[in-house]
């Protein structure tokens, strides 16, 4: 067994049994770090299959960012999960179809691939040589040409989401003073300054 095997099935033990730490703890801040575990892991498969640019993003990007506030996330908010778990036994039948249906198309891609090894030759796009193009070049001539546009489109639907999770997440408290522009913009002498007249002796 050579060095890469080792440290493949190494990382993908290691990635195996976080994921089922994920969706065994009890506690929410456990699940989120066993998840941080498992994108480590996986970002050291890809880089032993060559794809350090994938590895760096998922390092940054899931690591950095999404795993973080996540965790950010589930320790802030104050959240009853034993309540919240309560009527996860609803969900179950439509839990079980989801994973019949990925297990499926798992074994349908592994399957194709050792039923027909061809399969592979049939790639439209082949994979550089890495003495003659690295792989972050390879990647972004292929998303910049021949896949612009779903890449644009996949960023419009990133950015609508975005704004439909903070629109459904607003909430306008009442009975708080708030700046209108417009209102102050509009404001003239005659509704912005009252005189008063005081008669001699009165005062204020």
């Amino acid at each position: 067994m050579g060095l890469q095997a080792l440290f493949f099935y190494l990382f993908a033990f290691i990635a195996v049994a976080s994921a089922f730490m994920v969706i065994s703890s009890r506690n929410p801040v456990h699940s989120v770090l066993f998840l941080i575990v498992v994108f480590f892991n996986a970002a050291g498969l890809f880089l032993l299959t060559g794809a350090e640019f994938l590895a760096m993003i998922l390092l940054v990007v899931y690591i950095g960012a999404v795993a973080v506030l996540f965790l950010f996330v589930v320790m802030m908010l104050d959240i009853d999960f034993a309540e919240l778990k309560s009527g996860v036994l609803q969900y179950a039948p439509i839990g079980m179809l989801v994973g019949l249906v990925v297990a499926a198309e798992l074994i349908l891609v592994i399957g194709s691939s050792v039923l027909s090894p061809e399969a592979a030759q049939s790639i439209t796009m082949p994979i550089p040589n890495p003495a003659e193009r690295t792989n972050t070049a390879a990647l972004g001539d292929v998303l910049y040409t021949h896949y612009v546009y779903f890449f644009q489109i996949a960023g419009m639907v990133l950015l609508v989401a975005m704004i439909g999770a903070i629109v459904l997440t607003l909430r306008h408290r009442q009975n708080i003073k708030r700046q209108d522009v417009s209102r102050q913009v509009a404001r003239t002498p005659e509704t912005a300054v009252e005189v008063v007249k005081v008669k001699p002796g009165q005062g204020l």
